[in-house]
């Protein structure tokens, strides 16, 4: 099945990879891990990651020297973990002006390289990642055993210490019944499906995040090309062929979920986060199956951040306010949505 027309701004095979993740674990020799270390190491730590990201183009901010709301804002736009964000111990995060990349200090490991770049662009995301994790370690000591690879809070991130991961939205599978027979052979294949924002988030609107759950072994190389050359391709084509089978055999279904996630959008007075985003996310594949002419994907796309309670308290101060927020969220999905 030929890919459909999608908005290129989404990048490549867009209509099922949302975006494209490079993460990079590494540990300073000479330190404790950060689970073991103390306030003072852990301050060392950041001082010298710092210090050695000058020139590097990121813009640091100290964890504990921001509020909840914007430790929010940077978990919805998945520049940090949800754990980075709710530890209690010294941290920092570097953000480059595109937040393509960003570098978390003192999260599991002194630090996560991370890269995203949106649809299927893993070797671009790749290169990114290593270019950073290069400038660093030509400034400071990673700690490395010849025998075992980069040393690791985590032993599945022992080795190379990467990461390659995609968000895939597939409700095709999800609809026709076949989601968990793919993450049983996921699992049989060494990969994590976890949801939308990672370790035990749930998959809202059928958006999964897949990543390789094993680095020992196996070189950056060798994870990258089987990651984006065999993995992915064969999940966005099992994703494509649900989609046109429910096009083919149940059209009034999958026109039915579509049409009520718009009719529902465009009439609602109130709306929560989940509830908007699992509606957009019928929007997007009704945009993605032409069935939508009149809506873009990068619409759909950015209404999807700016749903989430903190952008949206961005946009609205009063959507702080839960109750407040509801009728905000509403009222600015039914705006775009008309036009």
């Amino acid at each position: 099945m030929q890919p459909p027309p999608v908005d290129p701004a989404c990048g490549p095979e867009s209509d099922v990879v949302v975006r494209s993740r490079i993460r990079l674990a590494r540990n300073l020799a000479g330190f404790p891990f950060v689970g073991r270390a103390s306030d003072a190491q852990r301050h060392e730590i950041m001082l010298l990651v710092t210090r050695a990201s000058q020139g590097e183009g990121l813009a640091w901010v100290n964890m504990a020297q921001t509020s909840p709301e914007e430790r929010q804002l940077l978990v919805e736009r998945h520049l940090v973990s949800r754990h980075f964000a709710d530890s209690a111990v010294p941290r920092t995060v570097g953000i480059d002006p595109g937040e393509s990349l960003s570098v978390m200090v003192n999260e599991e490991d002194h630090l996560r390289i991370q890269t995203i770049l949106p649809g299927l662009r893993l070797e671009e995301a790749f290169t990114r990642a290593h270019a950073f994790d290069d400038a660093v370690e030509s400034r400071v000591d990673f700690a490395f055993s010849s025998r075992w690879g980069y040393l690791t809070a985590c032993p599945t991130n022992v080795g190379c210490g990467l990461r390659v991961g995609v968000m895939l939205h597939l409700p095709g599978l999800r609809y026709t019944g076949e989601m968990e027979r793919v993450k049983r052979a996921a699992k049989d294949m060494h990969l994590a499906v976890r949801g939308f924002y990672g370790e035990g988030s749930e998959a809202v609107g059928n958006l999964y995040q897949v990543s390789n759950q094993v680095t020992l072994g196996f070189s950056e190389d060798d994870l990258l090309r089987r990651f984006a050359q065999e993995t992915v391709p064969q999940l966005v084509d099992y994703e494509r062929s649900a989609r046109r089978l429910l096009l083919e055999s149940n059209r009034p279904l999958l026109e039915d979920k579509v049409h009520r996630a718009v009719a529902t959008l465009r009439a609602a007075r109130l709306l929560g986060a989940e509830e908007a985003t699992k509606l957009l996310a019928n929007v997007r594949l009704g945009i993605c199956m032409g069935l939508l002419p009149d809506l873009t994907l990068d619409m759909v796309q950015r209404l999807m951040l700016q749903v989430q309670p903190a952008h949206l308290a961005r946009i609205d101060p009063s959507a702080a306010d839960e109750d407040k927020g509801r009728l905000a969220r509403a009222t600015m999905v039914r705006k775009a949505l008309r036009g």
